[in-house]
């Protein structure tokens, strides 16, 4: 099989659990467009990666069975589970490999399928000018050579078990050149943004180019282009997106192919890094540097949501001698200027939070993960580092030096961690799984500059490009502040918000008591200004409302999508976080059956509501009947539990624990990851092999 070919293809498997008895195998039909090559192709990939376990593929009647049965001395002694790894190798079609995510990246792959009308907030943008010739040939061409060259450029992601990066061989590249036309620029950026990636699938990087009109008195090849590069949030960080337009640049140059082979380290090997880290000194320190629970962390007094939905975005500067002012006072009391901002957004949550006295405040930091003890790591693309928090204590009656050095400090301390996610952090203080340790995050972003032969190159051919600038919508937090500094040696400051908690007013006026502060602070010479002393500088009543988010309530609920015929069978649709939208609603709209059809929705794909709740809410909607000491099963109708992509094993545990007498143990119908319509296609598949096999078994 090959791997680009399948690329997308979402995979079934049909599998009718027995109640886990002692020694008892697990066997599922594959359901998927496969021949037998092809079975064989993924039979061979999962007993390759588990070993555990003997893996026969198995022929009959024209479908292809694969078995999972114990090796050596664990055979007969329990049953195979179906772990949400088993399951996932089970639905992959072949690849290259695959790769686990990071903790953050982790998180990010679940914002982006869990929250698909939000498309815009999982998509981040570079762009540039490009004045001089441009051979759009090459310039494809040279994208190309970077792709083929960039294992991470030639993934998909797959969340049917635990999110994971997937290998392939090619990805195919999209590249769309506007010549003429009526949209403007920041037309062309929103419409851009509004476009989903489809995650399931190779090819996570397309390129825009526009054209500018020529310059009075000048040629075609004088003419600038604009050039816009997207990408998903969980695939890449900016640097490393910055690193991959360097090394655009040098495939450019070199008549659109990148010099030298794959790039090696690449992600694989960063993840076979983390898996070789010692956690116990790591966990020793989260175990009390975590942000306690009662920590200020809002950029806001306490307020009700607004009626505004989506990402904002603010920007502020500081004008180079202003910033030159701020870098001296910070170095002069043993502190960059990265310090002397978080020292002053330190001072707006406590403010915020409104306690006397001392309090702990918590913010997040970014940490890239480039100066990793792992060669090479600085040219890796990819998403290596993760958001910590840093936890400063605010004394109002404190001198401000002293708060500055307590977050320089902190910094410090982090730095030694960027590897660490937020849910080992989590585990190892003794928080939630899903608790946030933070509302905001400041990043201190340095981007790579162009080497300055590349440069020259550049020039000799008569082209000139401007360094990318970043269009970020990141709202997986209320607030993310990014600074930075431009070409002329300012400092700008990038407040993204979540519109929803944050208004664009509100948003804004945070922003300016932040710009205001770091003006100030240079005025302060002396060292005993204490923080109440600066925080005096703005007016006390003025602090923005913000409306934090808080989790719904946890439940699950069925709902009769279908009456179908007296006596039919039922088919059950699982609904968890992550299932494509609009896939189960493509089915019933394709399916004929006669089945009686049942939405089963829960809100956590990792928990299952306890069998008497599903037994008292569901017997009715089900259309099934609880036996009784003189009342026999309900002979004449099985239930049928179907699954897409994370939702998959959640259905096969409610089926394997089904507390519903029916005729017959559960079927359940599983896929992979895909779009709505390629996954209602691989349920149908599923039901018509379930469907073939009753009516054969009743003319049996």
């Amino acid at each position: 099989m090959a791997h680009d070919a399948q690329a997308g293809t979402v995979l079934t498997v049909v599998h009718e659990p027995d109640g886990a008895a002692p020694g008892s195998a697990l066997v599922f039909e594959l359901c998927g467009p496969l021949g037998t090559a092809q079975a064989e192709a993924v039979a061979a990939q999962v007993a390759t990666r588990h070993r555990a376990y003997c893996v026969a593929l198995e022929e009959e009647a024209g479908r292809h069975l694969v078995r999972l049965s114990r090796a050596g001395a664990a055979a007969g002694r329990e049953p195979v589970p179906l772990t949400a790894e088993l399951l996932a190798d089970l639905l992959q079609p072949p690849c290259l490999g695959t790769v686990a995510v990071t903790g953050h990246q982790r998180e990010l792959v679940l914002a982006a399928v869990n929250r698909p009308g939000a498309a815009g907030r999982h998509i981040e943008q570079l762009h540039w000018s490009w004045t001089g010739p441009l051979d759009i040939g090459r310039f494809t061409a040279a994208w190309q050579s970077v792709t083929d060259r960039e294992a991470v450029l030639r993934t998909s992601f797959d969340w049917t078990g635990a999110p994971r990066l997937v290998l392939h061989g090619r990805a195919a590249l999209e590249v769309v050149h506007h010549r003429r036309t009526t949209a403007s620029w920041n037309d062309l950026l929103r419409r851009d943004r509004a476009r989903q990636f489809a995650l399931h699938r190779p090819g996570l990087l397309r390129l825009t180019l526009l054209d500018g009109p020529p310059r009075p008195g000048a040629t075609g090849p004088a003419a600038t282009t604009r050039i816009l590069l997207s990408y998903p949030h969980a695939l890449l960080d900016e640097r490393g997106a910055q690193l991959l337009v360097r090394e655009f640049y040098r495939a450019y140059l070199a008549d659109g192919v990148v010099p030298g082979g794959e790039r090696r380290p690449d992600i694989r090997d960063h993840v076979e890094w983390l898996r070789d880290q010692d956690t116990d000194a790591a966990r020793r320190f989260w175990a009390t540097a975590a942000p306690p629970a009662h920590a200020a962390v809002s950029p806001g007094r306490p307020g009700t949501r607004t009626p505004t939905t989506g990402p904002g975005r603010i920007q502020r500067r500081l004008r180079p001698h202003q910033t030159a002012r701020l870098r001296s006072w910070a170095a002069a009391r043993g502190a960059g200027e990265s310090s002397a901002l978080h020292a002053v957004w330190a001072l707006l949550l406590y403010r915020a939070a409104g306690v006397p006295g001392p309090a702990p405040v918590s913010f997040g930091m970014h940490l890239s993960g480039r100066d990793l003890m792992l060669r090479g790591a600085a040219d890796i693309p990819g998403l290596l580092g993760n958001p910590l928090p840093v936890t400063v204590t605010v004394d109002p009656t404190a001198p401000l030096a002293d708060l500055l050095r307590q977050v320089r400090d902190a910094a410090l301390d982090l730095s030694a961690y960027p590897w660490v996610s937020g849910d080992l952090i989590r585990q190892w203080s003794g928080r939630s799984p899903g608790d946030r340790l933070t509302d905001t995050l400041v990043r201190f972003d340095t981007r790579p500059e162009l080497p300055q032969a590349l440069r020259c190159e550049l020039n000799a051919q008569g082209i000139r490009a401007d360094l990318p600038q970043s269009v970020s919508s990141d709202t997986s937090l209320p607030v993310t502040l990014v600074a930075r500094h431009d070409s002329r040696g300012g400092l700008t400051l990038t407040a993204t918000h979540d519109r929803a908690g944050l208004s664009d007013a509100d948003a804004s006026k945070a922003l300016s008591q932040c710009m205001h502060l770091l003006r100030l602070l240079p005025d302060h010479h002396d060292e005993r200004t204490t923080v109440a002393q600066v925080l005096g500088l703005l007016r006390a009543d003025d602090i923005p409302p913000a409306a934090r988010q808080e989790p719904g309530p946890r439940g699950f609920a069925l709902a009769v999508l279908r009456a179908g015929e007296p006596q039919a069978d039922v088919i059950g649709l699982v609904e968890v976080p992550g299932v494509p939208p609009g896939a189960y609603d493509l089915l019933l709209s394709q399916y004929d059956g006669p089945e009686r059809i049942v939405s089963l929705a829960l809100d956590d794909a990792g928990g299952l509501p306890p069998p008497s709740d599903l037994r008292e809410l569901g017997l009715r909607e089900l259309g099934l009947r609880e036996p009784g000491p003189r009342q026999p099963p309900d002979t004449g109708r099985r239930l049928v539990l179907c699954g897409c992509g994370p939702a998959g094993r959640t259905a096969y545990e409610i089926a394997r624990d089904a507390p519903y007498a029916t005729g017959g143990p559960a079927t359940v119908i599983m896929t992979g990851t895909g779009d709505a319509a390629g996954s209602a296609r691989a349920l149908l598949r599923g039901l018509e092999s379930v469907r073939a096999r009753r009516v054969n078994r009743r003319r049996v």
